[in-house]
This record gives C-alpha cells, structure tokens and sequence, in this order.
C-alpha cells in the first residue's frame, strides 16, 4: 500500500537547521508532485512547500522562502526539506503529502527552542 514515512525532525536552537526526509513507497513516486506541510499547537495545518513530478516548479510560504528549500531523489523515492535559519514560529509537526492521492506521511516533529 501506499506509504509516507517521515523522519528528520528534533529539538534545535533559533538559527540552527535540519533536513527533514519523507520516505515513499507503494506508488510510482516520480509520477506525482509532492508537498511539505506543517501543524503548530492549536493552528491550522499549512502548506509550506511542494515540488512537482520532475522538479521543475516548486513553490514555498511566505515566511519561509529563503530559508527552507524542498527537493526529490525519485530515483531513491525520498522527498526533503532543508530547514535553515530555524525560528521558534517554525515550530510544528511536518507532514509530507501526495495532493493527487490525498495520503499524509505520519508527521515528525520539529521543535525551535533555545
């Protein structure tokens, strides 16, 4: 079946970074576009970045472009996310996501604090 495991996230101190990995499987992953989103405590799940099949386009929230950068291996069916200059506001659970088969990866936590 169709699975998403993430994995990558921690504690880190303002300023730091982390590269957050979503592993796919049971699906022609270089077939379909793929997005990051996040949840903080007590908000709404947000799109923070996707990418599509072959690479081509991305697109990324306001707040985090510049910083973050998301990428695909579709060779090794893995998506990431290069987390840098962290920010507590970026504090959340991450989720990867396939938006044309409607599947969420677990989450994994990502937790800014000093």
């Amino acid at each position: 079946q169709v699975q998403l495991v993430e994995s990558g996230g921690d504690l880190v101190q303002p300023g730091g970074s982390l590269r957050l990995s979503c592993v796919a499987s049971g699906f022609n992953f270089s077939a379909y576009g793929m997005s990051w989103h996040r949840q903080a405590p007590g908000k709404e799940r947000e799109l923070v970045a996707s990418i599509n099949a072959m690479s081509t386009t991305d697109g990324y929230l306001d707040s985090v472009k510049g910083r973050f950068t998301i990428s695909r291996d579709n060779a090794e069916n893995i998506l990431y996310l290069q987390m840098n200059r962290l920010k507590p506001e970026d504090t959340a659970v991450y989720y990867c996501y396939i938006p044309y088969l409607n599947i969420w990866g677990q989450g994994t936590q990502v937790t800014v604090s000093s």
